[in-house]
């Protein structure tokens, strides 16, 4: 079953996993729900000095949500993280906040 695209008015946070199955490590179903939310419906607004972090806003609610890897450690920054932010919090690290 596909996740919905758009983020639910009770979501504030999602938190990718990797799997261990067997010989191999996989995404789960929230790191790929993750990567279709800000490649196909939130709108980027940049990113943070390293390049790394990246502040997007959802277009019909006007929310801003991070993304952050925040187990960055592991190869490739280990899996993603998507929070709802709000533009106080956000502004020292991204700057003044437009519609990107």
């Amino acid at each position: 079953m596909t996740e919905p695209l758009k983020l639910a008015a009770d979501e504030t946070e999602l938190v990718g996993q990797w799997l261990s199955r067997g010989p191999r490590i996989t995404s789960d179903a929230i790191c790929a729900r993750i990567e279709r939310l800000v490649s196909e419906y939130l709108v980027s607004l940049g990113t943070d000095e390293s390049g790394w972090d990246a502040l997007y806003r959802d277009p019909v609610t006007g929310c801003l949500w991070e993304l952050t890897w925040p187990q960055s450690a592991l190869h490739g920054g280990g899996p993603p993280r998507l929070r709802l932010v709000h533009a106080d919090e956000v502004r020292p690290k991204y700057g003044p906040i437009t519609d990107g």
